[in-house]
Formats: C-alpha cells, sequence, structure tokens
C-alpha cells in the first residue's frame, strides 16, 4: 500500500505518474510551482488522454507563500451559433447529444488557463521557457506513451459510443480496436500542435493559425463552434469561496463551478458534532451534509452571470446552521437527486518558496465528445451537455453562456500554518470525496495518504445505473453498513478499491517558523499516479 510521501525542496502529486516526473523535473531545474503544473498538465493531457486534454477546461488555485489563494477560471462558453433553436433545427428539442459533433459545443479553456497561470508565474520571477515546460509532452505525443489500465477499460467500455464519431478510431483504435494496457500509443498530429504552440505561443489557440485550422474542422465536423467563439475567449482572474473551519479555512472555485457544495459540506459537518471516523455516524453526517449541499447546488447554481443568489452567503455561519439543523442525525433523507456526470484528472504543486497550486482540468465524459480534429489530434470536450433544451431550467442552453463544471480544486489553509492543496477526479463523487479526505486527516488526525487509502463512498448513479443509491467501498465494518441501511440509506456494497470513487490526491506543506518546512504528498491507489519530491 501506498504511504506518505515526503521531501523538503518540492513535489508534485499527479494521477498518472509521468505527468508527477514531469512537473518534479521542472522543480529540480528551478521552476516553480505553477511551471512544474503546467508541465505535468500538458503532459497529463497526452498520456492521459480519455480524462483530459487541449480540447477541455481548467481551473486554479494559486497561493503564494501561504497567502490566502487567487483563482483562476479557464472554463469555455457555448457557440454564439448554439442555442435551442439551433439544435431544434437539427433535430434535438428534448436533450443535446452526448458524443459527436453537437456535444462538441463550447470553447476549450485548458490552453488559456496556462496562459493566464504563466503570466503570475512571470510576476513571481518564472522565467523557463515554453519550449521547456511542454517537453515531455511533445516528447510522449511524438513517440509514444504506454497505454494506462483506465484508457484500456474506458476505451472498451466506452466503444460503441465513441467508435462512429469522426477521427476517434483512427487515433485511440490503432487497427480497430481498443489498445491494451502497456500498448505504446503515438499522437503524431498532438505534437504536431504542441510544436505550433510552443512556436507561435499559447494564445495561438484562440488567435493565430492553429486556432483557424480547429475552427474550420469543427465546423466541417457538424460542430457550432466558429472561430469567433475561440477569439472570444480568455481565461478570467477570480475570487475564490471560502468557509471558516475549525482548524482554518478552505477555499473553493465559486460557480460556474461546484465548488459551493465542497465549502458547504466541510461547514456543515463540523457543525454536526461528529468526534470519530470510520464508524456510522461519520459515514451518515457526511451524507447528509452531502445532500443539503447539493440541494442548493442544484437550485442555484449555473453562470454567474445568471445567479439570483450570492454564492457567498450560503457559507455565512448563520446559513451553515440553519442547514445544519435539517439533517436528521439518525435517518437518511430521501434522496430523489438528479446526479452531475464527469471524469477528470486533479494535478498539486508545492515549491521550495512555499507556493503551492491546486489544479484540475477535464474533458467532461470520457474522451469527451469523442470528436477528433484530424489537424491537430486534439479530442473536443463535451461540456455543454450539461446545458437543458428546456427553456425554463435554472441551466438552459444560450448562446455564450459558460456550462455548469462539476470540476473544481481545494486548498486550505490552517491555522498552524500548514497548506493543503487537494482534490479528485469524479464528477458528482468530487465534493463528497474532498471531504472525506479533509476531515479524516485534519480533524481526525489520520496520515495524509492513509485519508486518501482509507473506504469511500459515493452518493448518486454513473452512466447506465438507473438507481441513485449510496455506493460504499467494502473495508468498512460489517456494523456499519447494517446501521446505514437501519436509517433508511440505500446501501451498495462494491470492491474495495473501486475506480468509481475517483483518483485523489494531496500535499501538505508545513512551516517552520516563516519558513517553507517537509512537504507531504499522497496519490490514490485507485489510479496509477504517485507524489514525486525531491
Amino acid at each position: 500500500m501506498l504511504e506518505t510521501a515526503r521531501a523538503t525542496r518540492g513535489m508534485v502529486v499527479s494521477s498518472n505518474h509521468l505527468a508527477a516526473e514531469a512537473g518534479l523535473a521542472v522543480l529540480r531545474e528551478g521552476g516553480n510551482a505553477i511551471e512544474a503544473m503546467v508541465a505535468a498538465a500538458s503532459t497529463l493531457a497526452v498520456v492521459y488522454p480519455h480524462m483530459n486534454g487541449l480540447g477541455g477546461d481548467n481551473f486554479w488555485l494559486i497561493s503564494q507563500g501561504g497567502k490566502p489563494p487567487v483563482g483562476i477560471d479557464a472554463c469555455g462558453a457555448a457557440a454564439g451559433l448554439a442555442s435551442r433553436n439551433w439544435y431544434a433545427e437539427q433535430g434535438h428539442t428534448v436533450a443535446i447529444p452526448s458524443r459527436g459533433p453537437l456535444a462538441a459545443l463550447t470553447a476549450a479553456g485548458a490552453v488559456s488557463g496556462w496562459q493566464k497561470a504563466l503570466e503570475v508565474s512571470a510576476s513571481w520571477g518564472g522565467k523557463l521557457p515554453l519550449s521547456r515546460l511542454l517537453a515531455d509532452a511533445r516528447h510522449y505525443a511524438r513517440h509514444g506513451f504506454p497505454v494506462t489500465q483506465t484508457q484500456a477499460a474506458n476505451t472498451a467500455g466506452k466503444r460503441a459510443e465513441l467508435e462512429p464519431v469522426p477521427g476517434f478510431a483512427d487515433v485511440f483504435m490503432p487497427g480497430g480496436k481498443p489498445p491494451r494496457l502497456g500498448d505504446t500509443m503515438k499522437l503524431p498530429a498532438l505534437a504536431g500542435a504542441l510544436d505550433r504552440l510552443i512556436e507561435a505561443g499559447l494564445d495561438d489557440f484562440y488567435r493565430g493559425d492553429l486556432a483557424r485550422q480547429m475552427a474550420r474542422e469543427l465546423e466541417a465536423a457538424g460542430s457550432p463552434l466558429r472561430l469567433a467563439d475561440l477569439e472570444r475567449h480568455k481565461a478570467l482572474p477570480v475570487s475564490p469561496l471560502a468557509v471558516a473551519l475549525k482548524h482554518g479555512r478552505a477555499y473553493g472555485m465559486p460557480p460556474p463551478t461546484q465548488g459551493l457544495a465542497s465549502m458547504m459540506i466541510l461547514g456543515l459537518f463540523e457543525r454536526l458534532g461528529c468526534t470519530t471516523a470510520e464508524d456510522f455516524d461519520y459515514v451518515h453526517r457526511l451524507v447528509e451534509a452531502t445532500k443539503q449541499a447539493f440541494i442548493v447546488r442544484d437550485r442555484h447554481v449555473c453562470d454567474p452571470a445568471y445567479m439570483k443568489a450570492d454564492p457567498a452567503s450560503f457559507l455565512a455561519p448563520a446559513m451553515l446552521d440553519a442547514l445544519a439543523k435539517k439533517v436528521d442525525l439518525a435517518r437518511a433523507l430521501p434522496w430523489p437527486h438528479v446526479p452531475k456526470e464527469g471524469d477528470t484528472v486533479w494535478l498539486g504543486a508545492i515549491d521550495g518558496e512555499g507556493r503551492a497550486v491546486s489544479f484540475i482540468q477535464s474533458v467532461y465524459w470520457e474522451f469527451g465528445s469523442g470528436l477528433v480534429l484530424p489537424g491537430s489530434g486534439i479530442v473536443w470536450q463535451n461540456r455543454g451537455t450539461s446545458f437543458s433544451l428546456d427553456a425554463a431550467h435554472m441551466n438552459t442552453l444560450e448562446p455564450y453562456r459558460r456550462p455548469f463544471h462539476t470540476i473544481q480544486p481545494a486548498m486550505a489553509l490552517l491555522d498552524d500554518g500548514r497548506v493543503m492543496p487537494w482534490g479528485t477526479m469524479g464528477g458528482e463523487g468530487q465534493p463528497q470525496t474532498k471531504a472525506m479526505v479533509y476531515t479524516r486527516h485534519v480533524l481526525f488526525g489520520q496520515d495524509l495518504q492513509a485519508a486518501i487509502n482509507a473506504p469511500r463512498w459515493l452518493l448518486g448513479r454513473t452512466w447506465g445505473n438507473a438507481v441513485m443509491n449510496l455506493r460504499i467501498e467494502s473495508r468498512f465494518e460489517s456494523a456499519v453498513y447494517d446501521k446505514l441501511k437501519a436509517a433508511g440509506h440505500d446501501v451498495q456494497v462494491i470492491g474495495g478499491y473501486d475506480e468509481v470513487m475517483g483518483h485523489a490526491g494531496a500535499l501538505v506543506l508545513h512551516k517552520t517558523g516563516s519558513k517553507a518546512g517537509i512537504i507531504e504528498g499522497a496519490a490514490d491507489p485507485r489510479g496509477d499516479g504517485r507524489a514525486a519530491g525531491y
């Protein structure tokens, strides 16, 4: 079993070990945490193509020297043509197709997020050239990388819906079959796109030759995206949400992400009087806190330009007190909730100066829309399928509207000086897993890796499963399952280390006086990542 990694000069955590090593190499060469994150994120966009890529979005929390973090929102908006009437003309009045060109309806913000973060890096004195930061990504795209078990399994599992999508089989099913674990996969067109970005700069993705090429190919495939949609996109600096907790403050992304739900769960749980972990009280109270947070999220969170409530108001002590009183400590609230789906990657980095990054990047579902642009090899996200075609829906589709995002990184600044960036993949499970990791480590003193290794649960359903139940790993004591069932939870016991629980990661920087001290890191045994430090 994995154990907590410790280092003093810098550390990177990723859900894939090649990406973690790419980031660590940058730290060793004198790069800062942001530069390491761009190296790791670009590498991950190549070697984990089913979870993220240049055709997706990302979000950042960045802290300098233990100061409250700043946020970067690199979320792409819906195309100017993407209206309910336009989809009706294509024969779709009930729902946006989940795969194919019609699912590729939002601009891709990921590259703009790298660009905006590197502007912050420059203010820190960061000087490593883009050619160095993208070097590992370009190498693996051109010369090949070993296919992971999760890529092989997801390609095979989603073959029926992805194989007909333009470009997908040619790139990700060489020889007409899903790749196997350990096969070498090359992405030469993607290597060419990285070459172009290194030569012309990251803005070329939106306002250069690469943008014009992608726009032509998107239109030819049948997507509503046009060059003007790429040209109008910019990553946004944002103020993170914050919640006051017993041991410090936790920070999350504001809407359109579900960061509000993550912060609410932590604030609510601390009000429910739980004194131990791993028993019925612990599981039940976190699950019920999740339900209260998700009710607020689903009633209010969307593109902030369309919201009628201030998200920070739900983190006010009086509001959390009132919502906590709605939790029955003995009985489960019936749960007819409609979940948010998705897959993604979380990465974290801390450098020797104590600068910390919590970062998340995604193409939404596995392989996103499945559409692969032939000239660049870029897989386009399907994040816009979270919009509704119902005009009365809170998240109804409108041109240039930004979609709801499940993905959201987190960071905590603790009263004892510790800085903790942490997060996970897992769509609907992200706020839940993050709450488990934080409470186990910070409230109940579990070792960082032990907090990630510990058994988890997921409230909600996944594709193909119509039952919105409470899936829980099989490593709790049997009495916990019995008590949960008796309390009214619809319990389904699953494998001991099930990938449906996501790939979590965390870093903790300890302070020695005013100096940065030991860095701890932990990666999820449910994935194939690592915490790489020196």
